[in-house]
């Protein structure tokens, strides 16, 4: 599958609101050629691609796995297939690229087990944009110090980017702390925080010091060097207007929401014990709260801002970026979320379609309406999240405690859009894996258990009438996941009769709500 390509017909963004460059001080350069975006489905890439590609550039975007192609999220993009760990594949990939950008990170992976495989994959890329004569990489790292950090995740950053440099190849590296934004992982620890938690608990490296950046700036650097010839090979480092101490990154944000907070400062300080109960009480999982806690037990500070002299603009400060955030949450148009890209090679993972055989177990469940399939399929597309599941969410969220409790993403991770629905997008410990419109919603687990599960909707337009099904599929070898299904099978026709009465019951609601949308 390695290099496969995809090339989509559009030209330009379908839709261009929200761009962050459009005030951005550089000038484009598309006559460069081919620009490389890796890791395409993550936080960083999926913002990055559409900018670029609403500037002029011709753009390739690399993922991992073909399945993950949406012929709407890049149009006009060249989108090509590559895992960084397999070196033939990145020089398909790399093949006519003028400037690569290296956003594939380690966090989500794990800093010990995978180190070494990042650190290859860095290797592999370096060497591959070798011999492909890729002019420059632009690789995206942490701000922190270097010799020093407490954090494995920084240091891990850091010999990435060493790999990177040590070849032929002039690699500009650019080093930020703390990137506040609507999806990323830090700025969603911090509102869930603020709006769940009567009191907060302050262990001492919460006085640490930080320089967070919002997301929009960032990506105008990230931009603004590809159109800064002279950045070429240097180390930068970017940030906002604010030097904050963690505690008063909490408290500013408690103050924009005007929430009465009780802020608590304790002897204790272990750095695990508070991340995973930080992962129980918001929607990052422990893997991911680790790494970015790990990161507070040092300072985050720029050095210095000579970016400016190449890329003149004022960043934003540390309220106006929240004010952004939660802004276009309130609009529901968040573009990109952390969860895109978790868990780890998520993607990679066996499709219903793929199994070998039928899966083991499955039980079906169905109903008919009057309602038109269009009604019932964008009702059926609006389960879980804030909304829950229309009956027994309570159900719903002790099976998502329990997955957090086992560190597996569980029911608070919620969805991107409250409106919309994609391919890859996730649903509390569910992620699309098929979506047809106004016939089929495929969901596969992500949660922890002993086995591999999918939900299938299913729509059949009678014409007079609609045909609403609901399978749910089990695939397991073990005794446990035998026992697994058996235990939980007669929760199934208390949950999804009903589910299926409650989704059509809304259906006309739900089109209405999408013809106002679109009016």
């Amino acid at each position: 599958m390695g290099g496969n390509r995809r090339k989509n017909n559009n030209d330009g963004l379908s839709d261009s609101e929200g761009l962050k460059c459009v005030d951005l001080p550089t000038t484009p350069c598309p006559e460069i050629g081919t620009v490389l975006v890796t890791g395409g489905s993550g936080y960083i890439g999926g913002i990055l691609a559409p900018e670029l590609l609403a500037r002029g550039y011709q753009v390739r975007v690399m993922i991992r796995r073909g399945f993950m192609v949406n012929e709407s999220r890049w149009p006009g993009a060249d989108v090509v297939v590559a895992d960084a760990l397999k070196k033939d594949q990145l020089n398909k990939a790399l093949e006519g690229v003028h400037t690569a950008y290296y956003l594939i990170h380690s966090l989500l992976m794990g800093p010990e087990e995978f180190e070494a495989a990042d650190i290859q994959a860095a290797i592999n890329f370096r060497e591959a944009a070798r011999e492909e004569g890729v002019k420059r990489i632009i690789y995206l790292g942490g701000l922190g110090d270097r010799q020093a950090s407490k954090s494995r995740h920084l240091r891990s950053r850091v010999k990435v980017g060493d790999a990177l440099s040590a070849g032929s190849v002039p690699v500009t590296t650019l080093r930020a702390a703390v990137i506040i934004g609507s999806g990323s992982a830090s700025y969603e620890i911090i509102r869930y925080l603020v709006t769940t938690m009567p009191f907060i608990l302050l262990p001492h490296w919460c006085s640490n010091k930080c320089h967070p950046i919002g997301v929009r700036d960032l990506i105008k650097y990230i931009v603004g060097l590809l159109e800064t010839p002279e950045t070429s090979g240097k180390t930068l480092e970017v940030c906002g207007n604010d030097i904050l101490s963690y505690e008063n990154m909490l408290r500013i944000f408690a103050d924009v929401l005007d929430k009465k907070i009780v802020f608590v400062h304790v002897p204790f300080s272990n750095i695990k014990l508070f991340s995973y109960f930080v992962s129980l009480l918001t929607p990052v999982p422990a893997q991911i709260t680790a790494g970015l806690m790990e990161g507070l037990q040092d300072d985050a500070v720029c050095k210095t801002d000579n970016i400016r002299k190449y890329i003149p603009f004022e960043p934003l400060s540390y309220k106006e970026a929240i004010v952004r955030a939660f802004s276009r949450e309130e609009q529901d148009n968040v573009s990109t979320r952390w969860s895109d890209s978790y868990p780890p090679a998520h993607e990679l993972a066996i499709k219903l379609h793929e199994l070998d055989a039928e899966p083991i177990f499955s039980t079906a469940y169905s109903y008919d309406t009057d309602k038109d399939a269009a009604s019932v399929f964008n009702s059926v597309c609006r389960v879980g999240g804030k909304a829950g599941w229309f009956n027994s969410n309570w159900m719903w969220r002790v099976r998502g405690g329990i997955d957090r409790l086992l560190s597996g993403p569980g029911s608070l991770r919620g969805r991107k859009s409250r409106s919309r629905l994609e391919v890859n997008d996730v649903i509390d410990f569910w992620r699309v894996e098929d979506l047809q419109k106004n016939q089929r919603l495929l969901l596969r687990a992500e949660m922890r258990m002993p086995g591999k599960a999918w939900l299938e909707f299913n729509i059949v337009d009678g014409g007079a009438h609609t045909k609403l099904s609901i399978t749910a599929h089990f695939h397991t070898k073990t005794a446990l996941g035998k026992l697994y299904w058996y235990i939980f099978l007669p929760f199934h026709d208390l949950i999804f009769s009903d589910l299926l009465v409650q989704i059509c019951a809304t259906a006309k609601e739900a089109k209405s709500e999408l013809k106002t949308k679109h009016a």
